[in-house]
């Protein structure tokens, strides 16, 4: 499974990043996290990224190098996030409650009330930094 870091220059010298609401399983529905999905077989997990950006959220994007974490979400399933560059398109949420752009005291705020799908909680501390950084 891929999921994508999308971060944007807010245009006040603020880093943001998108985060979309689950709609369904009932287990995380109402959480946020990173959008993204299952890669097909043969796709890479950037081709995956790309296609499920593109489904999910009607944005076309370039798919970057992979966040440090990887996260085992059972013996047989590993979820690697991407960094993801926003090249067109206005994210929609096709597949999502709702979508949001958090800065690092949004986000932070989120996982302090713990808002988020546990799974993505491993990527915190380098989103923070990413979002931080001057």
């Amino acid at each position: 499974m891929v999921a994508g870091a999308v971060v944007r220059d807010a245009g006040d010298g603020r880093a943001e990043l998108l985060l979309a609401q689950r709609a369904y399983p009932p287990e995380v529905a109402g959480r946020w996290e990173l959008p993204g999905g299952k890669a097909a077989d043969g796709e890479t997990l950037a081709e995956a990224l790309v296609r499920e950006l593109r489904e999910e959220l009607e944005v076309s994007v370039l798919p970057g190098e992979p966040l440090e974490q990887r996260v085992l979400l059972r013996e047989e399933l590993t979820l690697v996030a991407l960094w993801a560059r926003l090249l067109g398109g206005t994210p929609r949420a096709v597949e999502h409650h709702a979508l949001t752009w958090v800065d690092a005291e949004a986000l932070t705020a989120m996982a302090d009330r713990d808002e988020l799908v546990p799974a993505d909680t491993a990527w915190i501390p380098e989103l923070l930094a990413a979002l931080r950084a001057p």
